[in-house]
């Protein structure tokens, strides 16, 4: 009996040590097929994280390329309106000085028909009507072109926001 004990003993370490084999050649087997497909699913990650990359660096591009344009549509209509709003200024300020020390003055062209206001009816024929011109105190003058310097830069502000939403907002 001892000799099939030891047959029996030899034949199953035989089928054991086969057994061994077979599953440490599947499980190679095995482990180098998932590691072809983890390889290929990692190559595969890296070419769409490239893609993305670039279509996102693509995109800041164009985004920075449009925002220097418009910057420098910007700096161009400031430049244009400042420019136009200084010499409207200027004028201005010639007429003021021209007012304030008397080699200019400043009157208002108008006309007063008959009956109308405050102005007493004439008795006499009719005529065309009273079309004369009013000259204003250096007071006044200097208050009205105070006036119109307000004006040059209420319009100059306005023109400049309509430039800018025209050509700049897009």
């Amino acid at each position: 009996m001892s000799d099939i004990r030891v047959k029996l003993l030899a034949y199953g370490l035989a089928v054991l040590s086969l057994f061994s084999a077979g599953f440490s050649a599947a499980w190679f087997w095995q482990a180098n097929a998932y590691g072809k497909v983890i390889a290929t699913n990692e190559a595969s990650r890296q070419a769409d994280l490239a893609l993305i990359a670039n279509a996102g660096a693509e995109q800041a591009r164009k985004a920075l390329a449009k925002q220097q344009d418009a910057e420098q549509r910007l700096a161009t209509l400031d430049k244009t309106a400042t420019e136009e709003k200084v010499k409207a200024n200027a004028e201005n300020e010639t007429l003021r000085r021209a007012v304030a020390d008397g080699t200019r003055r400043l009157r208002i062209a108008g006309s007063c028909g008959a009956g109308g206001g405050n102005v007493p009816s004439a008795t006499g024929a009719p005529g065309v009507g009273d079309a004369s011109t009013v000259e204003l105190s250096r007071e006044t003058g200097q208050a009205v072109l105070d006036l119109r310097r307000d004006i040059i830069a209420d319009q100059a502000a306005l023109k400049a926001a309509q430039a800018y939403i025209k050509d700049v907002c897009q």
